[in-house]
């Protein structure tokens, strides 16, 4: 939800769980992406709902996809394990395998959970400007 008078970015915008520890990382993307985006309207001194929106709508898919990933590895390996009165073996999902078996593909998920889905950089304010 868009306000005139507030921002919500991480955590206050999005809760996360803490598998994998990409809460933080959302924040601080969330965070330059809102410095980036809002760097020319306050100059102005006016930022409009459009502008939250436009903040809203960058970094609304990088969080769904994470979250979808928390809830997977949620949902496929931490329930299974801590559901188990006794230890016994858990079947390995098949992204598990999958990634043992080529171990190249290992990459993916570390610059997911690394770098994130759509990495956000700082940009100065002669660059927002095109200058």
């Amino acid at each position: 939800m868009v306000s005139t008078r507030i921002l919500c970015i991480g955590d206050a915008a999005h809760a996360m769980s803490p598998i994998g520890g990409v809460g933080i990382n959302l924040a601080i993307q969330d965070a330059v992406a809102a410095a980036n985006i809002l760097a020319g309207p306050l100059s102005k001194g006016a930022v409009k709902v459009d502008d939250l929106r436009k903040i809203q709508r960058r970094r609304q898919l990088p969080t769904r996809i994470i979250q979808s990933g928390q809830v997977f590895v949620q949902n496929r390996v931490i329930s299974r394990v801590l559901g188990k009165s006794q230890p016994e073996p858990v079947p390995l999902p098949w992204i598990f395998k999958l990634l043992r078996r080529w171990p190249f593909l290992r990459r993916i998920p570390a610059r997911l959970i690394g770098v994130g889905v759509r990495p956000e950089h700082v940009r100065t304010p002669d660059v927002y400007h095109g200058k």
